[in-house]
């Protein structure tokens, strides 16, 4: 399992240094179910993805959706265990990070991240 560090450039601030890479079939259909709640630091980094759910999970995150150039298009602040996010057609990466995280850090539409190896 590939991890990466990600940082929100416009904000000189880190999202998380152990974020999953899930950028094949399994790993983006299993997403963070049956995982233990993520810690500061961690999260999930899905490629493609232009929209996720929360069936079947049991604590709140928060979730990124950028687009190929990794430009945040849309946002969802603790999204809920049953909830979803709308479809964005302009979003190619979506980025699950602990709630909370996104405001911590200041991350707004329009900021740019990017990931790389640790």
């Amino acid at each position: 399992m590939k991890r990466v560090r990600v940082t929100n450039t416009s904000r000189g601030r880190e999202l998380g240094t152990r974020v999953i890479l899930a950028d094949w079939f399994w790993p983006r259909l299993r997403g963070l179910i049956a995982r233990p709640r993520i810690e500061p630091g961690e999260g999930l980094m899905i490629v493609p993805c232009r929209g996720v759910h929360m069936y079947l999970m049991t604590y709140p995150i928060d979730v990124a959706l950028m687009d190929r150039d990794g430009e945040v298009v849309a946002m969802y602040r603790e999204l809920a265990p049953g909830a979803r996010t709308r479809w964005h057609g302009d979003a190619h990466h979506a980025l699950e990070v602990p709630a909370g995280m996104l405001a911590e850090t200041s991350t707004t539409v329009g900021d740019r991240i990017v990931w790389g190896e640790n």
